[in-house]
């Protein structure tokens, strides 16, 4: 056993900076091997192992790779509070909250101004639902519109709030979307619905489904790709 499993028993929680992180540990039978990650709101280190990996081991390992952990730490954006900071990202840009008590609660868009009433306590919560709704729309229209290229019946389209996964594709049929896609420039969210579609036809990322993909998706796909890896984080940014 290599030096670093040889110590004391460890807590799952790993100091980081200023910051004491837990350390989250899922098993997976089909995992080869132990996989080491930071959660995309910088809340937790995420571990998944093999069924024959000792919990000890998984934890000794994070503690092992702290230096990298805390280099992806310093890379999560800081929190934001679109209700307080009075701007909400959406397709891309920031668009200026118009927020009076008096106004009606239903959101209205306006060019880049979305004027919106009610209780400023309950302002976030609802700023989150109205982007909800707002890329369960959207995401109806990419997966329509994408489908039919591939010449597929459409497919029903729900919102997910995964952490770790921007998509889904159910052997039943079934799109899983993350809602905070919506925040994101209009074709980085018709990349993943245009991905999820593809997977409709080919449930691996084989030559054929590249070339469907290719096919359906009207636009750069690796551009696409570069800035969800680029700038991904800074959709978790806002609304916890």
């Amino acid at each position: 056993m290599i030096d670093w499993l040889r110590g004391e028993a460890l807590e799952p929680v790993i100091e980081l900076g200023t910051r004491t992180l837990p350390i989250e540990i899922t098993r997976n039978r089909r995992a080869k091997r132990l996989t080491l990650r930071l959660a995309p709101d910088g809340n937790a280190v995420r571990i998944t192992l093999p069924h024959w990996c000792r919990s000890a081991e998984a934890i000794a390992f994070a503690h092992a790779r702290r230096d990298w952990l805390a280099a992806q730490l310093a890379k999560v954006p800081d929190r934001r509070d679109p209700a307080r900071e009075g701007a909400l990202l959406y397709r891309g840009s920031e668009i200026a909250l118009d927020w009076r008590e008096d106004a009606p609660r239903k959101p209205v868009l306006s060019v880049d101004t979305l004027r919106i009433g009610g209780p400023q306590d309950t302002l976030g919560k609802r700023l989150q639902r109205w982007l909800e709704a707002e890329a369960l729309r959207l995401f109806a229209e990419d997966a329509a519109a994408y489908c039919n290229r591939a010449e597929l019946a459409a497919s029903e389209v729900r919102l997910t709030r995964a952490r770790r996964r921007w998509g889904s594709c159910s052997s039943e049929g079934t799109l899983r979307l993350n809602w905070r896609l919506v925040q994101a420039p209009d074709h980085v969210r018709r990349s993943v619905v245009a991905h999820e579609v593809a997977h409709l036809v080919h449930f691996d990322h084989s030559p054929a489904f590249h070339a469907l993909l290719d096919r359906i998706y009207e636009d750069d796909i690796d551009k696409a790709n570069r800035w969800l890896s680029q700038h991904g984080r800074t959709l978790y940014a806002a609304f916890g």
